[in-house]
């Protein structure tokens, strides 16, 4: 945790915070803290800067805050993405809090199973959690915004036209296309299939919609890996 994060509902007076849950266990086994160290904190949706520890226990901590930094600016990015199987899903949404990502829409595919959909890292509160890991990792306030759509055609045909309109939309799968480019500038929507890849049907209305397809390479590669692969090279 390199950020400890906190809300409105953890404030008390005009500088203070108390710190209970799984952040007042990390201070405590992670960073062995004791009164008087100072550490990085930030409040969800706003600024960032120090927090000196003023009294800490095995019940709660509590901080005087100083916030005066701006969190770090966000990518042009909109990630669309067939659902992975839960124990990837978990990683992929730290991995686009980390980045900096805008938003992610998690779609379904042909070869998404339809149990995936029922598993309980999309609830809520889960996603929530996952989001704040990776801010907390990179040292980031701002949640990117989550969206889940269960049914592949109306997507494609209602909303994702409107999100092409004004950026460049992206499709990464594997195949005779032109390779990915490198160091877009602008607001850019990338796609990326499950790890079978989209079938046709879902290529022909996706590049419909406005995408251009895009190559990686000749291997084939796990969900997690195109997308670190894919910000390594645009951004």
């Amino acid at each position: 945790m390199n950020l400890l994060l906190f809300t409105d509902s953890d404030r008390f007076g005009e500088n203070r915070i108390t710190i209970q849950d799984r952040r007042l266990q990390h201070l405590l086994q992670v960073h062995r803290a004791k009164v008087g160290d100072q550490v990085r904190v930030g409040e969800l949706g706003g600024l960032m800067g120090s927090g000196d520890i003023l009294q800490l226990g095995n019940e709660c901590a509590v901080l005087a805050i100083a916030l005066d930094q701006p969190p770090p600016a966000k990518l042009p990015l909109s990630l669309v993405l067939a659902l992975p199987r839960p124990k990837m899903l978990r990683r992929i949404l730290r991995s686009v809090a980390e980045f900096g990502a805008q938003e992610l829409h998690l779609i379904n595919s042909y070869r998404v199973e339809k149990s995936y959909w029922q598993t309980p890292v999309l609830q809520v509160k889960t996603i929530r959690e996952y989001l704040l890991q990776g801010l907390e990792q990179s040292r980031d306030t701002m949640l990117p915004q989550v969206r889940c759509h269960p049914r592949f055609k109306p997507f494609v045909e209602d909303h994702l036209p409107a999100m092409t309109e004004d950026r460049r939309a992206l499709l990464a799968h594997p195949g005779d296309y032109p390779p990915c480019p490198r160091g877009v500038h602008g607001e850019t929507l990338v796609v990326i299939g499950p790890e079978g890849g989209f079938i046709p049907y879902e290529v022909e209305k996706l590049r419909e919609a406005g995408c251009e397809a895009v190559s990686l390479g000749p291997r084939i590669l796990r969900v997690e890996n195109a997308l670190t692969s894919l910000l390594g090279r645009l951004f």
